[in-house]
């Protein structure tokens, strides 16, 4: 355990330390030593799960054995989805996609096919998958897959039309080919295009189908290697499907017909099935109709086959959504979808092709989504998915991570999202039941909020790396709804999603939750178990300020104009604002003037219910001020035990009492410094300012006719001297409006939906896109570095109970500030001291200064006691509000805080504690209540951070940092040595910046994708329980019986032939493959494989302790059965011999 000297120093001396190190800043008291139990072997990084829908889902595939479905991506992922909670992924080097995926069956291993003309083997037997073998092919493209069931030959054909063999144990090709040229020979002139289907007959191994783009069907002989029948069609095909007896074949085609081929007839298809087609009267050919992508054809023992399709709608069905068609006998159900169908497969009863399937399901692979219908149940109920698969329901916006967290709190939210379920799911159990779960001993819950852009909010249990959904919140229930088009929200701050999620804080221990949305508005919420309805919404409307002289006067805005404090006084409630407003204000809001005191959402005016779960506490709305639109919230914090809660913008700040529905502070930024504005600070006007997406603008942008705008300060009018540059500016911000309007268009997909929209005028367009790929911006603040943006604003808060003045003996409540500039303030509170006088008296808010200034925006804050250990904020307890029982037993005001260890000060002397904050570019540790720095750390020089919080781990606390260039890093506090620092995932888009989010105990995630979440650590205990902690894919069980054969096809030789493919395909008999066709690359599964067996040795001996144990029982009901067999040989042998003794010696005319 290392020791670490704080030096306490004086005002002025802040030399910084060098990037690499941090130093002490030298001073002029006695040493307190403070002890660091972190060190560097405690931190190591590395992926732990990812959760989420599979994004640009590409290909599918389904062991029916092991009950594994896998999914391959657009860019080279492997998803694999067992049991609820089973989850896996893994990802190809090249990141190519996926375009066809063979499961080996009952076997754990999986071949892929990737566009890049690869295909590889994984083996699934260990818990991170790993290529055990990949094969390039040089020449020609792959277009198909096809392993036969229990066969160690893969088929693969190509582009040109060549189908070539593999085998799956060595992957090295075979001699034999199928050349296209031999499968056709004279019934096609032209090429036949690609192969789009390959299969063997159920009933003979020895006949493949192959099926050619063109329309051309191919019964092709393995042994006798020429083609039997050739079956010719108009139509291309894309898709080919056998019946199990191996007599008839379905293609479909791309005029949305069905063709069912007799193997023995090849002259014309025995019928001629158009689904979704027209039939005339007149006996004409029905309309042709889209094509069918893809057909299956399942057989069951008790009734008719079911025929499943994809497409095949008629052209007339214009914005009809992508259907599945499932025709079972007469009746022919057409299934909508939500998105495109990617790919579908029929789940059977048995693996084997050559009997009955009895189909129980069809797993629907959409394009965002994964359906699984009930083929056993009448009007085919879906499956209620287990997995998490819609968190990109609604695009996510914003995301918190809380580990460690009370552990009443899962139930509760559990409790209360159970009622929000859907009705009509299937009875029956997920069909993809295989995999079992990990045996890790991490068992802390862990919670996951989601804000989304449709304005819901989402709780995921995070425990044990799995994720399961907790409880919705949906926060536009609050506003009006839209009854057409025409009045649908538009809040000029961004063109779509007015209700998006934009910032979220929440409090465990009380579970107040806070959040802020795009269109300047805030709402607080309490949790309670009972449903209660609101007559009418709490409203409190606040009008910031642009600048000093820009709040208008009470004579001229009336009532609902907030006075604005004045710098260096104490702010206590305004006797001008009412206590809460229940409506919008309408003032200034006629069709000839600019509007003016209005929000920009409707507060709905109807009753309100509630059920049980988050309940709406209050709605604060920013107002328009002189024709411009507020600006969005930057910054958002909370306190359940102060009462208050306090948010920030490109303006300024407020202060909201949400305790008694009043606001208790709302100053400009450039008010909290007051005469000390270390800031040269030029007159602005409010127009110029105004960003018309709630993005950054360039400062320089508009006339300069503006700078000079004469205002009034009483009247807020524009002097008559100016009205020809007043008539400039209106044209330069209309203009603004248009272009930033089509601006957010164009990136509507993706930066509509984040929190913020960066907004420029044409002729800096492509400068700003250039900045703007450098992601020089602060994820929670908004913020350009300090070379790009001049304007301050408001970046972090943090409630703390600490010593905020200097001098000062006794911790006391107090908000700390950090903007954009690098400046951190404090405010200091005065809270009443009983619960009582808390609901009588509003708290007071007071001026404290400058405590110290930091290069780059501040970003985090929070405070240490003497001992180094994390001061948490004091918060309250909760109860249900809607209970009087529950709310007079406990006391509201009852607050908890971590008890501080005895100081190493000298008797009778105050206190110390420190403020940890971390900025854009460095990290400092300040002492209080001295306020001098004492560790100063450069955390980056070339790049930026993006996020950084101070979290908890198992034996102390550091600080967590993610920068711009894709470095992950600690600092231990308070020293602020560097524990950790690894180049992890360089910022290729903004999602990651907007979603990372660090949590206690060295757990950290992102959203990896538009519909994904990727978790990691960065604590070396975790990491080295990741092997028990995630899940097992493969498991042993036991391959299904084959289907007997019968007495009759036996003697007759009715039932299947087997194939033995060695003989035909070994290179004895083929000979070896061209070199230059394919190139072999082995893969490294081999040793991983070796270190995940020996990982969980434990288990796997276990395991097959059982196995034994059960293959042990049933080797001893065999030997019994043997014995009984033998015995009853032994009797008719006996008696057969007695027989013939019998008749030995008569003629047989005496018999």
């Amino acid at each position: 355990m290392k020791k670490f000297n704080i030096r306490k120093v004086l005002d002025g001396l802040t030399n910084v330390s060098s990037s690499s190190s941090a130093s002490p800043q030298p001073g002029n008291r006695e040493n307190d030593t403070i002890q660091e139990n972190l060190q560097s072997e405690h931190f190591q990084l590395c992926k732990t799960v990812r959760h989420g829908f599979p994004y640009q889902p590409s290909a599918m595939a389904f062991d029916a054995v092991q009950k594994i479905l896998a999914i391959g991506t657009q860019s080279g992922a492997l998803r694999l989805f067992g049991r609820a909670g089973v989850e896996c992924y893994c990802q190809h080097e090249s990141g190519s996609a996926v375009i066809a995926l063979q499961f080996l069956i009952n076997e754990g291993a999986l071949v892929s096919a990737l566009a890049d003309d690869s295909i590889h083997l994984w083996n699934l037997r260990q818990k991170l998958p790993a290529v055990l073998h990949s094969l390039k092919f040089n020449r020609e493209r792959i277009t198909f897959l096809h392993l036969p069931f229990q066969s160690k030959w893969l088929y693969v054909g190509t582009e040109r039309g060549n189908i070539h063999m593999v085998n799956v144990e060595s992957f090295t090709l075979s001699g034999y080919v199928i050349m296209w040229n031999k499968a056709i020979e004279l019934s096609s002139k032209t090429h036949p295009g690609p192969v789009v289907h390959i299969s063997d007959n159920p009933m003979d191994e020895g006949k493949l189908l192959i099926g050619f783009e063109c329309g051309i069907v191919v019964l092709w002989d393995l042994r006798t290697k020429k083609a039997d029948y050739r079956y010719t069609y108009d139509e291309a095909i894309h898709s080919v499907a056998w019946h199990h007896e191996g007599k008839q074949f379905i293609c479909s085609h791309s005029d949305g017909t069905l063709t069912i081929w007799n193997i023995r007839v090849p002259a014309k298809p025995a019928q001629i099935i158009t689904p979704h087609g027209k039939h005339p009267k007149d006996g004409k050919k029905p309309e042709p109709c889209k094509p069918i992508l893809k057909v299956e054809y399942k057989t069951t023992r008790a009734g008719d086959p079911f025929m499943v399709l994809s497409g095949g709608l008629s052209y007339d069905t214009v914005g009809r959504r992508a259907c599945l068609t499932v025709m079972h006998g007469k009746s022919t159900a057409v299934l909508e979808m939500d998105y495109p169908i990617v790919d579908f497969l029929t789940l059977c009863e048995t693996p084997y092709p050559n009997d009955f399937q009895e189909p129980y399901a069809v797993v629907i692979l959409l394009e965002k989504d994964l359906v699984v219908i009930d083929l056993a149940q009448i009007g085919y109920p879906i499956f209620e998915n287990p997995y998490p698969l819609t968190l990109h329901e609604s695009p996510v916006t914003c995301c918190e991570y809380f580990a460690d967290c009370p552990a009443e709190l899962i139930p509760a939210l559990y409790s209360v999202g159970s009622r929000q379920k859907r009705q009509g799911y299937s009875k029956k159990e997920w069909p993809i039941s295989g995999g079992n779960w990990g045996q890790g001993t991490q068992s802390y819950p862990e919670i996951i909020i989601t804000g989304h852009a449709d304005g819901s909010i989402k709780f995921w249990d995070a425990s044990a790396i799995m994720l399961q959904v907790l409880y919705k919140l949906k926060t536009a229930k609050v506003f009006e709804k839209a009854r057409n088009k025409e009045d649908k929200p538009s809040t000029d701050i961004v063109d779509e999603d007015p209700f998006a999620i934009q910032i979220l804080t929440w409090c465990p221990e009380s579970r107040m939750l806070c959040v802020a949305g795009v269109s300047a508005h805030v709402i607080i919420y309490r949790f309670s178990k009972q449903e209660v309805t609101t007559e009418v919404v709490q409203l409190l409307e606040v009008r910031m300020p642009y600048e000093l002289n820009d709040v208008d006067s009470p004579e001229a805005a009336g009532e609902q104009t907030p006075a604005v404090s004045t710098p260096g006084a104490t702010s206590s409630p305004q006797s001008a604002l009412p206590p809460a407003q229940t409506h919008p204000s309408t003032s200034s809001n006629s069709s000839d003037g600019p509007r003016d005191n209005v929000p920009c959402l409707k507060v709905r005016c109807s009753p309100l219910k509630q059920s049980p779960g988050y309940q709406v506490d209050l709605v604060v709305q920013l107002l328009w001020v002189s024709g411009e639109p507020p600006q969005q919230i930057t910054s958002l914090a909370l306190n359940s035990a102060y009462g208050l809660v306090v948010f920030g913008n490109f303006n300024g700040l407020a202060v909201v009492d949400y305790f008694q529905k009043t606001l208790l502070m709302n100053v400009g930024v450039q008010e909290l410094y007051g005469l000390a504005d270390p800031f040269q600070r030029q007159p602005r006007s409010p127009r110029k300012a105004r960003q018309p997406s709630g993005g950054v603008c360039d400062v320089n942008d508009g006339s300069n006719a503006s700078e000079d705008r004469c205002k009034s300060p009483t009247s807020g009018s524009c002097s008559p001297c100016n009205s020809d540059e007043e008539t400039k500016h209106h044209k330069f911000i209309d203009k603004m409006k248009q272009k930033s309007r089509r601006f957010s268009k164009t990136v509507a997909n993706d930066l509509a939906k984040m929190s913020r929209k960066l907004v420029t005028v044409p002729d800096q367009k492509h400068e700003t896109d250039a900045k703007d790929s450098s992601f020089s911006r602060s994820r929670s603040s908004s913020v350009t570095s300090l070379e790009r943006e001049s304007r301050e604003i408001i970046s972090s808060f943090h409630f703390s109970e600490t010593l905020s003045r200097k001098g000062e003996a006794m911790p006391g409540p107090s908000l700390w500030v950090g903007t954009s500039q690098g400046s951190m303030l404090v405010l200091p509170l005065t809270v009443p001291a009983s619960s009582e006088l808390r609901m009588q008296q509003a708290p007071a808010v007071s001026f404290g200064g400058v405590v110290t200034r930091l290069k780059g925006g501040i970003l985090s804050m929070a405070t240490l006691d003497s001992a180094g250990a994390p001061l948490h904020p004091p918060y309250e307890l909760w109860y249900d509000p809607n209970l009087p029982d529950e709310r007079e037993e406990k006391d509201r005001w009852k607050r908890r805080r971590p008890a501080s260890p005895p100081s190493g000060s000298q008797e009778g002397a105050p206190d110390t504690h420190y403020v940890v904050l971390c900025s854009e570019k460095q990290a400092e540790v300040i002492v209080l209540p001295a306020q001098t720095s004492v560790f100063k750390h450069n955390i980056t020089e070339a790049s930026f951070v993006l996020r950084a919080d101070v979290v908890q781990m198992n034996t102390g606390c550091c600080i967590a940092c993610f920068c711009a260039n894709g470095h992950i890093m600690a600092l231990s506090l308070p020293s602020l040595r560097p524990l950790l620092d690894v180049n992890y995932l360089p910022l290729t888009d903004m999602r990651i910046a907007r979603t990372f989010c660090f949590s206690n105990l060295g757990q950290a995630l992102y959203l990896t994708s538009p519909t994904e979440i990727q978790r990691l650590t960065y604590s070396q205990e975790t990491c080295d329980n990741l092997q028990e902690m995630l899940c097992e894919l493969f498991t042993p069980v036991e391959t299904p019986e084959a289907p007997n054969r019968g007495f009759f096809k036996g003697l007759f030789g009715g039932g299947a032939q087997s194939l033995d493919r060695e003989d035909l395909f070994g290179e004895t008999a083929a000979g070896k493959a061209s070199r230059s066709l394919a190139q072999h690359i082995p893969g490294p599964g081999g040793m991983e494989g070796m270190k995940g067996a020996a990982s969980g040795i434990v288990g796997d001996l276990a395991r097959t302790r059982m196995a034994l144990d059960e293959r042990g029982q049933k080797l001893g009901e065999l030997d019994e059965r043997t014995a009984a067999m033998m015995a009853s040989a032994d009797s008719f042998s006996k008696h057969a011999h007695d027989m013939m003794l019998k008749y030995k010696d008569k003629k047989w005319y005496q018999l």
